[in-house]
Order: structure tokens, then C-alpha cells, then sequence
């Protein structure tokens, strides 16, 4: 079945809750979309929502890359030979994974859709649902303990609380959110690179009663030899995200194990097949996997959920991107009932225009 097309655009989306982190605020994004379409009338959706500051691509590089040839190359390929197209567009764009996610999140869709099979069934099911977290900016006490409230009430279990700016406040907001809600929510926590290694210490020792789940990407990456001289029940809790692009740094961060736990973007290894060169890496250390992901549409949210669900050592996802956004493109997708995502029977990844 061959592709007899290939479509693309970028929107920018505006987010309903502009937030903070350590680097920047955050109010709205932009988003590329492709469409390829087979010979059946089939089409594969897929979606790439990058960020400059950490895979030195944004949007205007990703539509630049599909109008120079990087789209209509695949009109008249055979769609069986989906694995291989993506392998070649890696090689094609090796430094640009928003261009590298885009077509192949797409292929994955248009694949599955066409073999009436979920992309979660052609690598293997192994989860069936896990619960999200939800991610509170960098805000005051007051703030934070209002958002966790509305996320209590929408029935969520898990937070992801952005610090990175002040360590006192940090570990302030940690411990109003234990009193306020007890054991209720598990916590996870976001640096964006914002600590030194003294205060990474002081934050962990300081809320170490308070049954923190992880903290990510606490320090700016090449500061890995300095993690390394903490001790090893510190580092297990401490997951890769700035500092894992791909499959290689993914074999170079094994050294010393300064993280017990990755950190997978679709956005910053290149998508589906990316990621899962990730995650064959950090299964042969029990490297322990988290799914993040940026501010980003269902359909790459999508792609990483049927990723995650087919490996046997994920045990966190935060895939929240798409729940700000004002709008989407396409709907369907993931099912969100209560803090836990699952997937629908649906083949592809579940997509539809809306």
C-alpha cells in the first residue's frame, strides 16, 4: 500500500494555564503537523512540539526541513516499509528529532491503521493503564496548594512540582503539600536544571521524610561527574531529562549510573522508534523509565503512551501536555478517566481530525 500523499502545517496554540519554570513562562506553542495519506484513503496523523533551548530545533526548523524535501520524499513508498523510511529520515535530519517525530509518529498511525492494529500490539502490550501526573509551575505556597486542590478535585493522584529557583521555597512547597493533603497525592519534582549540587543536597535531605517519588534533571547537563559522588539511594531517585537526547547519551549516561531513572521525550530522541532505542538501552542496567513530554498535542502525547505501555520497565508517566491546551488539532487518542490513562482498541494511535 503505497503513500500517495503528504501535507504539513505549524499552529500556535495557546495554552488555558501559562506556567513557570526554572529557564522560562510559558504562555502558548507551536506545534507542526503532518498528514500521510495512503492509497486506501488512510491517513496517518502525527505531531512535533520542540524546544530549542534543550534539541536546538523549533518549529520554523521542522517546517523548513518538510518543505526541502523532507515530506514529499516518501509519496510513493510502500507503507509496509514504515521501519525503514524512519530509520532513513534519521539519517537524513540526524540532529533535527522534531523533524525525525513528526513523520514518524505519522508513519506509526498511517502503519497501524492500515494493519487495523494498535501501535502499542505491534511492539508488545505490557501495560494496560498507569496514572499521570499533572505538573504545578513554579508559583508560591498559597498557589501551589490552590492548583493541587483543583487537580484533587479532577480526581488526580500524582503532581509534578516545577522548582528551581529558590530552594527554601522549594522544599517549603513539599512540605504544605504533605500537610494539606497527606499521603493523597504522590509527589515527583521538576529542577529544569536550576540547582547546584549543594543545594540538590540540601532540598533531598530536607524532604526526605516527605516521600518524594523522583526528582528530574536537578543540576544543568555535564554535571554528571558531580552526581556521581552521591550516594547511590540519592542518584536512584534522580531521572535523566535535559542530559538523555538519545540512544547514544542514553549508553553514556550507564557510566557511574548518576540517574536510576530516564526521562523519554519523543520530542528529543525523534519519536516512537527513537524512544524505544532508548528504552532497549536502559533495560539491559533495570534503568527504570519515566515518559514525559513538552506542552504537546494528543497525537504525540498518543505516541508516547503506546511506546511506554509496550515496555515492561516503565513505571512513571507524566503525559499531561495536551490537557492546557486551548485547542488541538486532532482529538481522540488516549483515554483519561480520574488520573489513569489507558487506550482505546482503535488501530494506529486512536486518531481522528477534529
Amino acid at each position: 500500500m503505497n503513500i500517495t500523499a503528504v501535507s504539513f502545517e505549524k499552529r500556535s496554540l495557546p495554552l488555558t494555564r501559562p506556567y513557570t519554570i526554572a529557564r522560562t513562562t510559558v504562555s502558548a506553542v507551536e506545534m507542526v503537523f503532518v498528514k500521510i495519506q495512503l492509497a486506501d484513503g488512510t491517513v496517518g496523523i502525527g505531531s512535533a512540539s520542540t524546544d530549542a533551548d534543550v534539541v536546538g530545533e523549533c518549529a520554523d526548523d521542522t517546517i523548513a526541513n518538510l518543505e526541502n524535501g523532507g515530506a514529499q520524499w516518501l509519496v510513493g513508498k510502500d507503507i509496509r516499509t514504515f521501519m525503514g523510511l524512519i530509520r532513513e529520515t534519521q539519517r537524513t535530519f540526524p540532529l533535527q528529532p522534531g523533524t525525525q517525530a513528526v513523520i514518524d509518529l505519522a508513519l506509526h498511525d498511517a502503519f497501524g491503521k492500515w494493519m487495523g492494529l494498535p501501535v502499542v500490539d505491534f511492539y508488545g502490550r505490557y501495560h494496560v493503564q498507569l496514572p499521570t501526573s499533572v505538573t504545578i509551575g513554579i508559583k508560591g505556597v498559597d498557589d501551589t496548594l490552590e492548583e493541587a486542590q483543583e487537580y484533587q478535585d479532577r480526581g488526580f493522584r500524582v503532581l509534578k512540582v516545577k522548582t528551581g529557583l529558590d530552594v527554601a521555597e522549594d522544599i517549603e512547597r513539599i512540605v504544605k503539600l504533605r500537610e494539606r493533603f497527606g499521603a493523597y497525592f504522590g509527589i515527583r519534582v521538576d529542577a529544569n536544571t536550576g540547582y547546584t549540587l549543594a543545594q540538590l543536597i540540601r532540598f533531598m535531605e530536607a524532604t526526605a521524610p516527605l516521600d518524594v517519588e523522583l526528582v528530574e534533571q536537578p543540576m544543568p547537563p555535564g554535571n554528571e561527574d558531580a552526581i556521581r559522588t552521591l550516594p547511590r539511594i540519592f542518584r536512584q531517585r534522580l531521572a535523566a531529562d535535559e542530559s538523555l537526547k538519545n540512544a547514544v547519551s542514553a549508553v553514556e549516561l550507564c557510566e557511574g549510573e548518576p540517574y536510576g531513572i530516564y526521562n523519554i521525550k519523543l520530542m528529543k530522541c525523534g519519536g516512537i522508534t527513537g524512544a524505544m532505542d532508548i528504552a532497549t538501552v536502559a533495560k539491559q542496567r533495570d534503568i527504570k523509565l519515566f515518559w514525559g513530554c513538552n506542552d504537546e498535542s494528543i497525537a504525540s502525547i498518543t505516541g508516547a503512551l503506546h511506546a511506554a505501555f509496550a515496555c515492561p520497565h516503565t513505571r512513571y508517566i507524566d503525559l499531561d501536555g495536551s490537557l492546557d491546551l486551548a485547542a488541538d488539532f486532532v482529538a481522540g487518542g488516549f483515554i483519561l478517566e480520574n488520573g489513569l490513562m489507558r487506550l482505546p482498541d482503535a488501530p494506529g494511535l486512536g486518531l481522528h481530525m477534529n
